[in-house]
């Protein structure tokens, strides 16, 4: 319920959890949040998170008050104190060590204009040091996509994908993870004839809906996908008109698939050769055929290696740049799409554009009242590389609304370099477990009480309006960020905005895709980008008759298989993570919601009954989990769903911290962790028997 003495407006807002972009607002009957009929949640329906997302606003252990570390312990401060103590002592890393001795973790989970904001600091401040948590679930999409194609995004709208007469989903599970997606446009489909394709180690719940499932052994997409591939050449199923007129390479990929076995390699990736053959076949004879993908096939040492195989089909196929087709990477946060958009990457400028692109620097320092040469040109460090630096090249960073103390791979090392900096910052509504390292912590703004504009995973960009002020001495992050930003950067204009439609005005002047959209003309509506202009609504489909990048043809691309990086001994099984429908990523919101928890249940390691009997695990055991890098002790759920050889936890909660038993190996292009196999060893608790 809301605070009596909060005054509520009910405006319409979107919901602050995955990437659909749900309209929610608060609900005056109820005190929880509703939905409204937004434009992707067109019934207004919402999932169970969404329908508890105003419970964090009112939580009792909401941050209030700044705090900052005296003696070794948080305490209370003043706004102008903390203030001061940033300013401080971030001023004194960059005079000892320049500019690149800070790292910006960006937040998926924060607007356009905050992230867009955040990473101005950045830049002016002189570093590239600017990530968001993008690189932890689709940088290697992103990486495949933008290279091969020219845009690392959904490739089609949500609208069109009902249009398909085939749907081949990818290490994603939408029944769960992205329910108002499964419910409102793909299950119309399946129930009109569509045929559902998964590929995914688990039998999930979209796994159980499927017409087809194999059930790939972890970390063996790329021997699955080229023998797809291969059974598409050699039975004559390619697009052979698609492949003169908008494809490239074709002859060398044709050879290459010709030496594919496709017997051995569904052999190495777990699967039957028949299975297989005929899964390729459903693909490639369907008139339209749309790709659906997730984390389960980008959090790989070789993640952007699956996404290119992944790639190979559609073209193959072609089923690019038409309704009813394409690659769509389903987003993790409400806001992946747009914090990548707007520059809070190491490597891209706000619109995609490379950091080492002179004319769009020179763009961006005209629009900032800089000279270009003041705008560092070299990237910057990723996400995971700057955490690998802390204590050493890094002495300081600002974690805006992020947790990576849970979500970060091998997290006993991330807590361990979190406490040798010397000065961590963090803006958050919670004091997380990151926070608990901080020696600055600002109170952060909900969902429901910021303005701003957020882009959801089929590149539609919506308005978020406050529902309510921010709590006691709490103010909203936006205006955090500009009051920093003028005081690190010593340019106070360039931080004047009014409001949140000044940042947005100026961001669509730096930003191509955004350009000619209006903060007015979204209203409660949305537009996609691109949004060229008199378009009406924005585009749809990317790749009609050009590739975004401006290419007539796209390059197929020959993909060998790669090892995962932890060998697999005779008695370890492959741990692979993934998320359930009531909870989100760290759980910093979601395990604060009563409801929410007692639906989810304690965590719980699912084992296959074999391999649970093989080492005298039962139903209900305490189990210890351990990896080279650590362990855990959790619940066990026996239960063939996880498949043979294989166990599965979600990364929700921070105890169990499943993420103690993750490697950090990073994907060399989109600098990735390989989330989805780690070895590990599992045996019964003997000391919980004991109790």
């Amino acid at each position: 319920m809301a605070d009596s003495d909060r005054d509520v407006d009910p405006a319409p807002s979107v919901c602050p959890f995955c990437g659909v972009g749900c309209g929610i607002r608060y609900d005056q009957s109820s005190g929880d949040a509703r939905g409204w009929k937004g434009p992707v949640n067109t019934r207004a329906e919402v999932c169970p998170k969404g329908a508890a997302a105003w419970d964090v606003v009112d939580h009792p252990d909401r941050l209030t008050t700044p705090l900052v570390r005296e003696g070794g312990e948080l305490v209370e401060t003043t706004w102008e104190e903390a203030f001061d103590r940033v300013e401080r002592e971030f001023t004194e890393i960059v005079s000892a060590d320049g500019p690149d001795a800070l790292s910006l973790f960006a937040s998926s989970n924060c607007t356009n204009e905050e992230n867009y904001v955040f990473q101005k600091i950045a830049r002016l401040l002189g570093t590239n040091n600017v990530d968001n948590c993008a690189r932890l679930c689709h940088s290697s999409t992103v990486a495949a996509m933008h290279e091969r194609l020219g845009a690392g995004a959904m490739t089609n709208s949500l609208d069109d994908l009902g249009e398909a007469d085939a749907f081949l989903v990818v290490g994603a599970n939408p029944v769960e993870n992205h329910p108002v997606i499964f419910r409102s446009y793909l299950l119309p489909a399946l129930r009109e004839g569509t045929t559902l394709i998964v590929v995914d180690p688990r039998e999930t719940p979209t796994a159980r809906a499927a017409d087809r499932h194999l059930a790939v052994r972890p970390g063996y997409d790329i021997p699955l996908l080229n023998a797809m591939a291969a059974t598409i050449v050699s039975e004559g199923r390619d697009d052979g008109e698609f492949c003169d007129e908008r494809v490239a390479g074709v002859d060398a990929f044709e050879a290459f698939a010709g030496g594919v076995d496709v017997e051995e390699s569904a052999a190495l990736a777990g699967v039957g050769s028949q299975d297989l053959r005929d899964a390729a076949r459903a693909y490639a004879e369907a008139d339209r055929a749309a790709i659906v993908t997730g984390m389960g096939l980008s959090q790989h040492r070789c993640g952007t290696a699956n996404v290119h195989a992944l790639l190979n089909l559609a073209l193959l196929t072609g089923n690019v740049g038409r309704r009813g087709s394409g690659v769509n990477p389903l987003r993790g946060q409400n806001n992946v799409q747009g914090a990548s958009d707007v520059g809070a990457l190491p490597d891209m400028l706000p619109g995609s554009r490379p950091v080492t692109d002179g004319p769009a620097r020179a763009e961006l320092a005209g629009e900032w009242g800089i000279d270009a040469a003041e705008l560092p040109e070299a990237p910057g460090l990723t996400e995971v590389e700057a955490t690998h630096a802390f204590g050493e090249s890094v002495r300081g960073a600002f974690v805006l609304g992020e947790n990576p103390a849970v979500t970060e791979p091998n997290a006993n090392r991330v807590a361990d370099a979190l406490d040798e900096l010397d000065c961590l910052v963090v803006q958050d509504l919670f004091v997380t477990e990151t926070a608990e390292h901080a020696d600055v912590v600002l109170p952060g703004s909900a969902w429901a009480e910021r303005g701003g504009t957020v882009t959801n995973t089929d590149r539609q960009v919506l308005r978020m309006r406050p529902n309510v002020a921010p709590p006691g001495d709490a103010r909203r992050d936006l205006d955090v960020l500009c009051e920093i930003g003028s005081r690190l950067t010593g340019s106070p204009d360039a931080f004047a905005y009014d409001d949140p439609a000044a940042v947005f005005e100026e961001l669509t002047r730096v930003t191509p895709p955004y350009a000619g959209m209006s903060y007015d003309g979204i209203g409660t509506g949305s537009q996609r980008w691109p949004f060229p202009e008199g378009a009406e609504g924005g585009t749809a489909v990317l790749h009609e008759s050009t590739y975004a990048n401006g290419e007539r043809r796209a390059q197929l691309r020959v993909v060998e298989h790669v090892d995962p990086v932890d060998a697999v001994g005779d008695d370890d099984l492959v741990l692979t993570t993934g998320r359930v429908v009531e909870h989100f990523n760290s759980g910093a919101l979601t395990r604060r919601s009563d409801r929410l928890t007692r639906m989810a249940g304690p965590q719980r390691l699912q084992i296959h009954p074999d391999d649970a009997e093989a080492r005298g695990i039962a139903e209900g055991d305490r189990v210890i989990v351990e990896s080279e890098r650590g362990s855990v002790r959790v619940g066990v759920e026996v239960t063939p769903a996880v498949g043979r050889g294989r166990v599965f936890a979600t990364f929700h909660t921070a105890e169990p911290l499943v993420n103690t038993l993750t490697g950090d190996a990073l994907d060399p292009v989109a600098k990735i962790p390989e989330y989805k196999h780690s070895a590990v060893r599992v045996r019964v608790d003997s000391d919980f028997e004991s109790q």
